[in-house]
């Protein structure tokens, strides 16, 4: 049985590469869009937000010399790369879905707003946003807050290369140790690094729960979705 109805989904962009070095590798897509149909299958609505920094990622642009605004509007032009790679792959396993973007660029998308997003997700499809929230100095990690806040889902789950959170980054310090469970509070108490401030007050303020799980291991999600005691889970109690 499922646990969530509706679903923000968080992808890393890093991710997306892979083995590579750079860009997209395809069977990583393949693997996300095949996890992504298990989960259209058990009947959950799926709302998607992908990063970009598998392509360009516009703080760490502009400590090489561009310009701000400009490296994160760059940085939204990657999210939309990545979207339509992601949309290309759902639709090869027979999955509907639609890239919506937060600044206009029909035909590439669909202009994002609440309601049409809503219709789409009501009629089963995937929902693919894209272009962050179409504003600079805002990551995807607070788009996808906004998103998950806005389309009313009950979870935002934040596939990344770990399966949870941890005392300290684990690929650094061996003795770091994992929770289950954790606060708000307890996140800025400790100062931990699960998201950017502005995405993790913005959840906690509209007490929009986060699982944080590996996305890279096969039949994670699915686990998550069925309430399988996964990754680490963050709210407010």
């Amino acid at each position: 049985m499922k646990q969530y109805n509706r679903v923000l989904l968080k992808l890393s962009g890093e991710s997306l590469m892979g083995q590579q070095q750079y860009g997209i590798d395809t069977v990583r897509l393949n693997d996300y869009a095949a996890e992504i149909k298990s989960a259209v299958e058990l009947g959950t609505q799926v709302a998607i937000v992908i990063g970009g920094g598998n392509i360009f990622r516009g703080l760490s642009g502009a400590t090489k010399g561009f310009d701000r605004v400009k490296g994160d509007q760059m940085g939204m032009l990657a999210t939309v790369i990545n979207s339509l790679a992601l949309s290309s792959a759902l639709s090869a396993v027979g999955v509907r879905n639609r890239v919506l973007t937060a600044v206009r660029m029909e035909p590439i998308g669909e202009f994002y707003t609440k309601w049409k997003a809503l219709e789409h997700l009501e009629a089963g499809e995937v929902v693919i946003l894209s272009a962050g929230t179409g504003n600079p100095f805002f990551t995807t990690d607070t788009g996808s807050s906004l998103r998950g806040i806005e389309l009313e889902c009950d979870v935002m789950l934040k596939g990344t290369r770990v399966d949870g959170i941890y005392t300290a980054d684990p690929e650094k310090d061996p003795a770091a140790t994992k929770f289950d469970r954790i606060s708000y509070q307890e996140i800025y108490s400790r100062g931990l690094k699960v998201m950017d401030l502005t995405a993790t007050t913005m959840c906690m303020e509209n007490n929009l729960p986060i699982v944080v799980f590996d996305m890279d291991t096969p039949g994670n999600l699915m686990k998550v979705l069925k309430g399988e005691n996964m990754g680490t889970y963050v709210s407010n109690d």
